[in-house]
C-alpha cells in the first residue's frame, strides 16, 4: 500500500467532466442491457426466494458426483442440482420446492436415508414457498427504503439537485449489479440483497465526500464554471478515493478467495460494487449537478439577502 501512496499524483488535473457525456451514454446503455437481461433471462433465484431444500455434505474422499446424482435421482424428488465447491469433498445438493414445509422435510429425510452415515451433513436449509415469497417482498422493500432514505438525507444536507444526483448514481449501481447476476447466472439470494444494501452505503459515502468538496469549492470559487469546480473537487479527493477503494478491494478479494462458497456471492457483489460505486460517484452523481445547474442556497450572498429582507 505504501508504494502506491508514493506514486499517487500530488496535484492531478484530470478533466473528468470532459468524458462525462460519453460515460453517461455508456451507463445508460448498460442499464438498458441490464433491465433487458433481468426481464428476458430472469435471475437465478436461490432457495431464499423460490423455496426448496439445500443440503451441504462432505464425503470421506473426493466426491463422486455421478454416483451421488444417480443415488438422489432414484429418490424421485423432482428437479435437483449438485454443485462441487471449495474442497473436492464438498458438495451442495439443491432440491426444488416440493409444495410445503412437511414435504421439504421429507426430502431431507429421504436424502439422509439414501446417503446414510457415509457423508458429513454440514448444512441443511429448508425454505417453504410462503416464507420465500415474504423474503422476496421484504428484500425489495429494504432496497427501496434505503434509496428513499438516501434521498431524504442528501436533500436535507445539500440541495435537491445533489439528492437527485446521489439517488441516480445508487439506482445505476443497483440495476447494473442485478444485471450482472442475470447474465452470469450466479445465484441471487438474501446475502446478495445484503450486499446491495452495503453497496448503497459505500457508494453513498463516496458521493457525499465528493459533494462536500464540491460545495466547499462552490463557495470559494463563485465565478468559476461548475464543471471546472467539479473537476477540481474530484481531483482533490482522488488520492483518498483510490486508497479507500484499493484497501477495500484487498480485503474483499481475500474473502472471495479464502471465504468459501457461502461468502463467494456476497464478496463478488461487493467487489463489483466498490468498482461501480467509485465510477458512479465521478461520472453519474457529479455530472448531474451540471445538467441540473446546481446552486447553493446557503452562500453568504443568499444569507445577506435574507438578512436585508428581514
Amino acid at each position: 500500500m505504501f508504494p502506491l501512496i508514493k506514486h499517487l499524483p500530488v496535484d492531478p488535473k484530470i478533466p473528468f467532466m470532459r468524458w462525462a457525456r460519453a460515460a453517461f451514454i455508456a451507463s445508460a446503455v448498460a442499464i438498458l442491457v441490464s433491465l433487458a437481461g433481468v426481464f428476458t433471462l430472469g435471475l437465478n433465484l436461490g432457495i431464499d426466494f423460490k423455496g426448496g431444500t439445500l443440503i451441504e455434505i462432505r464425503t470421506q474422499g473426493p466426491a463422486d458426483i455421478g454416483a451421488l446424482r444417480k443415488t438422489i435421482g432414484e429418490l424421485k424428488l423432482g428437479s435437483f442440482e449438485l454443485q462441487e465447491f471449495g474442497d473436492p469433498r464438498d458438495v451442495l445438493i439443491r432440491v426444488e420446492n416440493r409444495g410445503g414445509e412437511e414435504a421439504q422435510q421429507e426430502v431431507v429425510r429421504k436424502i439422509r436415508a439414501a446417503l446414510g452415515d457415509s457423508v458429513e451433513y454440514r448444512r441443511v436449509e429448508v425454505v417453504g414457498p410462503k416464507v420465500s415469497g415474504e423474503l422476496a417482498r421484504d428484500g425489495i422493500i429494504a432496497v427501496l427504503m434505503a434509496l428513499a432514505g438516501v434521498m431524504i438525507y442528501i436533500w436535507f444536507r445539500f440541495e435537491w439537485q445533489f439528492a437527485i444526483g446521489a439517488v441516480a448514481s445508487l439506482v445505476h449501481d443497483v440495476i447494473i449489479t442485478i444485471g450482472i447476476f442475470a447474465f452470469t447466472r450466479l445465484e441471487f439470494n438474501l446475502s446478495i440483497i445484503a450486499a446491495l444494501l452495503t453497496i448503497v452505503g459505500y457508494s453513498l459515502n463516496d458521493t457525499v465526500v465528493t459533494y462536500d468538496r464540491v460545495r466547499e469549492n462552490m463557495r470559494r470559487f463563485k465565478k468559476t464554471p461548475l464543471a471546472a469546480v467539479i473537476d477540481m473537487s474530484i481531483n482533490q479527493m482522488l488520492s483518498r478515493t483510490i486508497l479507500t477503494s484499493v484497501s477495500t478491494l484487498v480485503a474483499l478479494i481475500a474473502l472471495y478467495v479464502l471465504g468459501g462458497e457461502v461468502l463467494r456471492g456476497f464478496t463478488f457483489t461487493m467487489i463489483w460494487g466498490v468498482i461501480i460505486g467509485t465510477y458512479s460517484s465521478v461520472f453519474i452523481a457529479a455530472p448531474i449537478l451540471i445538467w441540473l445547474n446546481a446552486k447553493l442556497l446557503d452562500t453568504d450572498e443568499e444569507r445577506d439577502k435574507v438578512a436585508v429582507k428581514s
